[in-house]
């Protein structure tokens, strides 16, 4: 068996929405290089410099609701075709700016425009892919993506080391590249087929996303995992310099293997699971993730670091592609630009407040409270998933 066979039968918008992502992906770099290029080229504190990303987070997590709704109102491939051609100019503009304050309004203003993408984004997947394919498709922009981020920030690196400006303008160069092709690709008609009744009773029901209390359920339900995900960024490399004495270049190479996972297993991965029940995927990706994590509570040597990141990693691979797939079956066809919104809003959250509190409880308490956290996270996650799904969980009876 062919695990990679279900992606011939993707569609051919499918793959326009690849290389648009893999395009844009490919050039990103200022994300990554920004609190570098904050402290060394406009020579801000470290604490200024972070302030500068918390404030495009916040950024982030205002506009993915709102994005999400325009994303309905005007359709997914304009916002798409919008966000990127004006990141891109946004960019150059934002390259020439020193003053610290307007430095934190334009950041602010970009991350609404840059992050204004992914709502559309998911939620077009949705429309261009049968509901049995978009497992697939889901996993298959996370391969464009992680693709991407392969490249760009090791290109970016070079660039640094030439003129930091550079990574602003091949960035939105980028940016504006991907928009184009997005707008000259051939697009085909996309045909659905729409259960009239179910129609009507999504539009009375769900006249707002905040008053499906099915959908905020299961919002809370996985918000752990993001939580969980991003100490990748915060408390994890910590732990491997300070408390295990490794050199910073080991993180980069355990980082390489997550990639290189995801790169060559996630795909196929989802294509073998694909007539898996969702929820009890999620849940297995959720303790999977809890247990990856926890287990670097007894980690004392880079044998089991690996391990407990392969562990992880799996979780990843199964978890991230089924949770925007579950949230396209609950989304009312009309809405779903909306709901794709507040499932990335759950994520800005988790990027705010992940790294901030999974290092406050690696200061003040240990690795092993914070790991072991972490575990006990994964597995609530993992039982009130289970539980949702045996109880079959709806409106009347919440």
């Amino acid at each position: 068996m062919n695990p990679w066979k279900g992606l011939k039968n993707l569609p051919h918008n499918m793959w326009i929405i690849f290389f648009t992502t893999l395009i844009n992906r490919t050039g990103t770099m200022v994300l990554p290089f920004l609190t570098l290029y904050m402290t060394s080229k406009e020579g801000l504190s470290a604490g200024d410099a972070g302030l500068v990303i918390a404030v495009y987070g916040a950024g982030a997590l205002v506009t993915a609701p709102l994005s999400g709704k325009l994303s309905d109102k005007i359709g997914p491939l304009m916002l798409m075709k919008l966000s990127l051609i004006a990141t891109g100019l946004f960019l150059f503009v934002y390259s020439l700016v020193n003053q610290y304050y307007l430095i934190l309004v334009l950041t602010f203003v970009l991350a609404i425009i840059n992050e204004s993408f992914r709502p559309a984004n998911l939620s077009i997947i949705s429309q261009v892919v049968t509901q049995k394919q978009r497992r697939s498709a889901f996993a298959l922009n996370r391969l464009a993506i992680n693709l991407g981020m392969s490249i760009g920030p090791v290109i970016g690196g070079v660039l640094t080391l030439i003129n930091f400006s550079l990574i602003f303008y091949i960035d939105g160069l980028t940016s504006i590249l991907a928009g184009i092709f997005l707008i000259f690709a051939k697009w085909h008609p996309v045909k659905t087929e729409t259960d009239n009744s179910k129609t009507i009773i999504d539009e009375i029901v769900h006249s707002h996303v905040l008053k499906d209390k099915k959908y905020i359920l299961f919002l809370l339900f996985i918000l752990p995992i993001p939580l969980i995900y991003f100490q990748h960024l915060g408390a994890f490399p910590l732990f491997l310099v300070h408390d295990l004495g490794f050199a910073t270049s080991v993180y980069g190479a355990v980082f390489a293997i997550n990639t290189i996972m995801i790169i060559f297993i996630e795909v196929p991965l989802n294509n073998l699971m694909n007539d898996w029940n969702e929820k009890k995927s999620l849940a297995i990706g959720a303790l999977l993730t809890g247990i990856g994590f926890g287990a670097m509570a007894l980690a004392t040597n880079l044998t089991l670091i690996i391990i407990t990141t392969i562990i992880w990693t799996f979780g990843e691979m199964i978890f991230f592609p089924v949770s925007a797939s579950h949230v396209s079956s609950l989304a009312p066809e009309k809405k779903r630009g909306e709901y794709m919104g507040y499932f990335q809003m759950m994520f800005s959250i988790a990027f705010l407040f992940g790294p901030w509190l999974g290092t406050l409880v690696f200061e003040f308490y240990g690795a092993a409270v914070l790991w072991t956290a972490t575990f006990i996270l994964g597995l609530t996650s993992a039982l009130l998933l289970i539980k949702s799904e045996k109880n079959k969980l709806s409106v009347e009876n919440i």
